[in-house]
């Protein structure tokens, strides 16, 4: 209603205008018979009144629409009235829904494209790192140490750029199936071997029982926890020797644990480590730091409807949990 006596005010303006101005020009002409003024005039506003409401009643889902936002893409495909301006208010939102889904299908397209290019890419690069560090190998200490470290450093970016650029597509590629924690936990630490040695920061497992099991993804899973065991040894590099990595149930539900001792996370940074490129006072510190590991974390955790906890000391230590809703008991 508001809308329609906004587009209509005007017009309502002019009658009012134009009823007085037939008053005056009859009371200029020496006519005096007020109650024939007065029956013109209201006869006038008579025909205005039903006009406005003819034209309020066929355009009212028109002017509903127009005042109210579309909540879904296909509300646009609704019909009104039979009204002609009605019925080309429809068919532009059509032609408008039509040309946006195209766009939209062109702008998939150049992302699948980008994703198809950079999982090619990502594994076209590390089969030249593998030569790399095999003719490493043969090679005298430390340069064949250093050699494999920028390697398995390049190694480890190639795989965060190829799971960030998996990450629009992540729930095409979930599939859900019951994974034992502490399997999983020993693979990693396995993979990370070297990593560990390298930095002198080494992972204790404490478990709680060693039959719990979680459904979820086992291979965002362990990029989760590769993620989480990365940040950990780079701020306990140089603090100390050793990380915790724990396994428990805490009121029916599975904690999987990220414990370090190193340089903890300033009180300003805790609500923004998980945001994108956000480093915070230890990044700047830590020239490696991309701000992208928590926010991977995050992103994937809230896919695979995880959640995380994360408490922080100053000079102590950080804590991650993955807390998952759903517990397995395998014998």
């Amino acid at each position: 209603m508001k809308l329609f006596l906004r587009e209509h005010l005007l017009l309502i303006i002019i009658q009012l205008i134009q009823c007085a101005l037939i008053i005056t020009l009859f009371w200029l002409d020496g006519y005096r018979g007020l109650g024939v003024t007065i029956y013109a005039s209201f006869l006038s506003l008579i025909l205005i009144t039903v006009f406005l409401i003819y034209r309020y009643t066929s355009r009212k889902n028109l002017y509903r629409r127009l005042q109210n936002p579309l909540q879904t893409l296909d509300e646009s495909l609704e019909t009104t009235e039979r009204a002609p301006i009605s019925e080309a208010f429809d068919q532009l939102l059509i032609s408008q829904y039509r040309l946006y889904q195209e766009e939209l299908q062109k702008a998939e397209g150049r992302q699948d494209e980008h994703l198809l290019f950079m999982d090619r890419w990502v594994h076209q690069m590390k089969t030249p790192l593998s030569v790399i560090e095999l003719t490493a190998q043969s090679l005298d200490e430390p340069e064949s140490s250093s050699i494999r470290e920028e390697t398995e450093r390049m190694r480890n970016g190639l795989n965060t750029v190829l799971y960030m650029a998996r990450l629009r597509t992540i729930t095409e590629d979930f599939q859900i199936k019951p994974v034992m924690l502490s399997r999983l936990v020993h693979e990693v630490n396995q993979e990370n071997k070297r990593f560990y040695i390298r930095n002198e920061v080494y992972p204790q497992l404490k478990e709680e029982r060693p039959s719990i099991s979680v459904e979820t993804d086992e291979k965002w899973l362990f990029f989760l926890l590769t993620q989480l065991v990365h940040n950990a040894v780079k701020y306990s590099t140089g603090k100390t020797n050793h990380l915790v990595i724990s396994i428990y149930e805490r009121l029916g539900e599975a904690v999987l644990e990220v414990k370090d001792f190193g340089v903890g996370i300033p009180v300003v940074d805790k609500k923004r480590v998980f945001n994108k490129f956000y480093t915070g006072e230890n990044g700047r510190k830590y020239r490696e730091s991309t701000g992208m590991g928590l926010y991977l974390v995050k992103e994937v955790a809230e896919k695979l409807e995880h959640r995380l906890e994360l408490d922080s000391t100053v000079g102590e230590g950080t804590t991650i949990r993955l807390i998952f809703s759903e517990t397995q008991n395998l014998t």
